[in-house]
Formats: structure tokens, C-alpha cells, sequence
């Protein structure tokens, strides 16, 4: 089935319904932070346990990628996208039922399922039902907005609702947001496979790659409490290691006609550039936006919901970028032109951010240069998108999409754990040497945004070195229409244009 064959008003039923999946996805992946001290008043949850409520969200959500973008490739993006939904809201009522530390934890295990399963299914409904050229442009416009207000939305309204309506509801909200995706999706979303009849899961590789992912995210989540050099964190990493790396064999040599991910697609360098910004960019965009949290809150005195409106303005900035850089695209703009600045001018932000003190204020120290790195951060996200999953085969978007989701979660759980251990080191030391409290957190803050400008400086980096440049065109050869039977291959050197074919440098 090709896009072109999808009518109409069913690709903007389509649309809806992936803009709807992934606001929900997104909002969750911060919502719950802020609410956090309110779980553990109203279910007793000891301070030590408490990071687990968000943890395992990250955790079970970046390990199942792999699994659940190829399912959706297997056995049908609207099947997988429904049931991953399904999931996610009976997970979201069983949390804001939990009566102990306990259940709430598992709800938030099956949310992360619900989320690494229905968030691939959603990217690659959109690439297989929205046409080549303006239209698909336009509808990753939509779809990265919707992803750039729900992470920012989520800190607001998981603030409001802890303040004035309880914890719980940070968990209900859910249900209304998945049954509209739902009912969308039933109704917008051909179903069957786009290209492809139906194959077996590998069941090997999904073992491999979801327990290699899982320790990887894990052992990183794990050392703000035991340190990198603990035996728990180099046991965890080094079995880690040894099963990615069992993974990658298996994917190469075993014996699956259909293996979890063909390690070919890897070698496309719009696939690899793409994933590696994603990661740099997520690693220090997660990490930023942690000590803005605590800066706004420890040093300045600010309120939960007060903290989650100092957001806006950053959110409004990634939307009016993500804007800019549609349009750029639309225009045949190449990615790496718009990505190489993007993360220059994020990176320039953040390092603006360092610059804050313990008796500074919220203008000059956190709106002004938060809206620079918003800018930058904003102009990335469509272009990303775009280079990870532009110009492939029908039959490997679910999997192209994953691996865009997959970089995300890993290079966040790696970047704000490494930005975390700087900066809480750098402030022990500051409180050793006799710093004012206030003062030394807010050195070890600085050291934070400082890393985070180095991680989108190697993230522009990535982009010029690994992505290919500017397209010229092949006389005689015409972009493949989304949908068609390709083998997969791309000429070496070609870069996608705003419709997401590749043609050749």
C-alpha cells in the first residue's frame, strides 16, 4: 500500500492520531518529575526508591524500542499503535489507582512498554500514510511540535496537578489523550503491513537487544547513587557490552530470513548522522533542563507550578523554530545546513546558561539564554526526523523509527548521568572547601550547562563530518514515491531532500 492510495480525510484522521500518541508520550517522560515529592508523601515511598518512579519508565521504554518498531513493521502499524495505546492507558489507570510504592513502580514498568511500543508504530504511520513532498514535510513539522510541547507541557501541567488537584491525577490525565489516539487511529489507519506481507519476529535478536538496551540504560540510570566505578555499574556496562555485542552477531550471521534490524541500514550515513545528533542533543538537553528544574527551585525559590511556567517561553521558541525549519525544508534546504547551525546555536545557549549565580534572577539567568538553546534545540527536530527516516524502504520505517527513539533514550539516560556526576562533584568540592550551599550548587549547575554546550558542539560536529552534503539532483532519475518496493539501497553520499527521498550527490 502506498500513501498516495490512503484518502484524504484518512491521513488527517492518521495525523491526528500520531500528533495525539506522541504528545502523550512526551508529556509523560516529564510530568512525573516534578510530582515526585507528592507521590512520596501520599504513598510513603522512600527517598532512595523514589528515582525508580521515573527511572523505570526510561528503562523499559528504551529497551523495547527495537521490539516494538519491528512489530510494527511484522504485524501492521495500526494493530501495534493500538495495542501499544491500549497498554499504555490501563497502565496509566492502574498508577493513578497504586496504593503503594510497589504498584505504582509497575505502572509505570507497562507505561514504558505501552510507550516503546505505540511511539515507532506512530513515526511509521505517519512516514508510510503522509505523501512525498510538502504534505510529509509539513506533517513532521506537526509531529515534531507536538513532541517539543509535550516534554515542556509536562513539567507545567505535572506542576499544576500536583498543586492544586493531587499526584494522582499526573497519571490519569492519560486516559482521555489515549482514547482519542485510539479512536483515531481505528479509524484513520489502513490496516495490515505497507510493502511487505507479514514475517516471523526474531525472537533471539529481540531477547538480545531489549536485555543489552535495558542493562546499558540501567547501569548509566544507576550511578548518580553508586558511582561509575562501582562493581554494580562496570558488571552492569561490561554485561551490557556482551550482549549488544551478541546482538550485532546474531543480526549479521544467524539464520533469520527477517532479523530484528538489518545492520545495513546502520551504514546509511543519513540514518547514522541523524541517530548520533539525536543522542548528543537529548544527552545535553536532558541534562540541562534537570538543573534548570533545581536551579529554579533550590536557589531562586520557586514553586512546582511557578517552575513549570518558567518553561514556556523555551517551549514557545522550540515550536517557532520548528516552524522556521519546515519551511526551510520545504524549500529543498539540505539537513546538514540546518543541523550544523542548530546545534551551534544550542550549544551557544547553554553556555550562555553557565553563566548564572546564586543571587541571580530569572531573566538574566535562565529566560534569555534558555530561549537561545530553544531556538537551536527547535531548528534540529525536523530535519532529524527527516534524515532517520527519510527514503526507506516500507518495510523498515517501524524499525528506522525505533532506532530515532532508541538514540533519544539512550543518549538521554547517558548524557544527564554524566552531566549529573560532574556536577554533583563539582559541588562537593565547592562544599569542602567551605562554599555557601547555594553557591556551590549553582557552580556545579554551571559545570553542567558548560558540558551540555560540548555535547551539541560534537552533535554540529556529527552532522557536518558524518551526514552527507548538499543534493544535486540526478538527470533522469525521479524520487521514489513513499510506499514503493525498493530494495533499501541508497547511493553513497546522498542526502534527503524536504520529501525525504534520497538522490544522489
Amino acid at each position: 500500500m502506498r500513501a498516495t492510495e490512503v484518502a484524504g480525510d484518512h491521513r488527517g484522521r492518521a495525523l491526528a492520531a500520531v500528533a495525539l500518541a506522541q504528545f502523550m508520550v512526551t508529556l509523560d517522560m516529564t510530568i512525573v518529575n516534578v510530582a515526585l515529592p507528592s507521590m512520596a508523601t501520599g504513598l510513603h515511598i522512600e527517598r532512595s526508591q523514589l528515582p525508580w518512579v521515573v527511572n523505570i519508565y526510561a528503562l523499559c521504554f528504551g529497551g523495547f524500542l527495537l521490539l516494538g518498531g519491528r512489530m510494527a513493521d511484522l504485524y501492521g502499524q495500526r494493530r501495534v499503535l493500538a495495542c501499544g495505546t491500549v497498554a499504555f492507558a490501563l497502565a496509566s489507570f492502574g498508577g493513578g489507582l497504586a496504593q503503594n510504592e510497589a504498584q505504582l513502580i509497575l505502572a509505570r514498568a507497562v507505561q514504558g512498554v505501552g510507550a516503546a511500543v505505540l511511539a515507532p508504530a506512530a513515526l511509521a504511520v505517519l512516514t508510510l500514510t503522509q505523501r512525498e513532498g510538502r504534505e510529509r514535510t509539513r506533517a513532521l513539522g506537526v509531529y515534531a511540535a507536538v513532541s517539543a510541547v509535550g516534554g515542556g507541557a509536562g513539567v507545567l501541567i505535572g506542576g499544576l496537578l500536583a498543586e492544586y488537584a493531587g499526584w494522582r491525577w499526573v497519571m490519569l490525565v492519560n486516559l482521555p489523550m489515549a482514547a482519542g489516539a485510539l479512536v483515531l487511529a481505528l479509524g484513520g489507519v489502513p490496516g495490515g503491513t505497507f510493502g511487505r506481507r507479514r514475517g516471523r519476529l526474531d525472537l533471539v535478536g529481540a531477547v538480545l537487544a531489549t536485555a543489552g538496551v535495558g542493562l546499558l540504560i540501567l547501569g548509566v540510570e544507576r550511578t548518580e547513587q553508586v558511582g561509575w566505578g562501582s562493581a554494580a555499574t562496570l558488571g552492569t556496562l561490561a554485561a551490557s557490552a556482551v550482549l549488544l555485542l551478541g546482538f550485532a552477531l546474531w543480526e549479521q550471521y544467524g539464520p533469520m530470513a527477517d532479523p530484528l534490524i538489518r545492520l545495513g541500514l546502520l551504514r546509511r550515513r543519513n540514518v547514522l548522522g541523524a541517530n548520533l545528533f539525536m543522542a548528543l542533543l537529548v544527552g545535553g538537553q536532558f541534562g540541562a533542563f534537570y538543573f534548570s528544574t533545581l536551579y529554579l527551585q533550590t536557589v531562586l525559590g520557586f514553586s512546582a507550578a511557578r517552575a513549570g511556567l518558567a518553561f514556556l517561553p523555551l517551549t514557545l521558541c522550540v515550536v517557532v523554530a520548528i516552524q522556521i525549519s519546515t519551511r526551510l525544508m520545504r524549500r529543498g534546504v539540505p539537513v546538514r545546513l540546518l543541523l550544523v547551525p542548530a546545534g551551534l546555536l544550542g550549544a551557544a545557549g547553554f553556555a550562555w546558561w553557565a553563566a548564572l549565580e546564586p543571587s541571580g534572577g530569572y531573566l538574566g539567568d535562565v529566560l534569555v539564554p534558555s530561549m537561545v538553546a530553544g531556538l537551536g534545540i527547535g531548528f534540529s527536530f525536523v530535519p532529524l526526523t527527516a534524515a532517520a527516516t527519510g527514503g526507506l524502504p516500507p518495510q523498515e520505517a517501524g524499525t528506522a523509527s525505533a532506532l530515532l527513539n532508541s538514540a533519544r533514550q539512550i543518549g538521554g539516560a547517558i548524557g544527564l548521568a554524566v552531566l549529573v556526576t560532574a556536577a554533583t562533584a563539582r559541588t562537593d568540592h565547592r562544599l569542602a572547601a567551605g562554599a555557601e550551599a547555594r553557591a556551590a550548587a549553582t557552580d556545579g549547575y554551571s559545570l553542567g550547562y558548560l558540558l551540555a554546550a560540548g555535547f551539541l558542539v560534537a552533535a554540529a560536529l556529527a552532522a557536518a563530518v558524518v551526514l552527507p552534503g548538499r543534493p544535486k539532483p540526478t538527470a533522469g532519475v525521479p524520487a521514489e514515491p513513499a510506499g514503493s518496493e525498493s530494495t533499501g539501497a541508497e547511493p553513497a553520499g546522498s542526502e534527503p531532500t524536504a520529501s525525504g527521498s534520497a538522490v544522489e550527490r
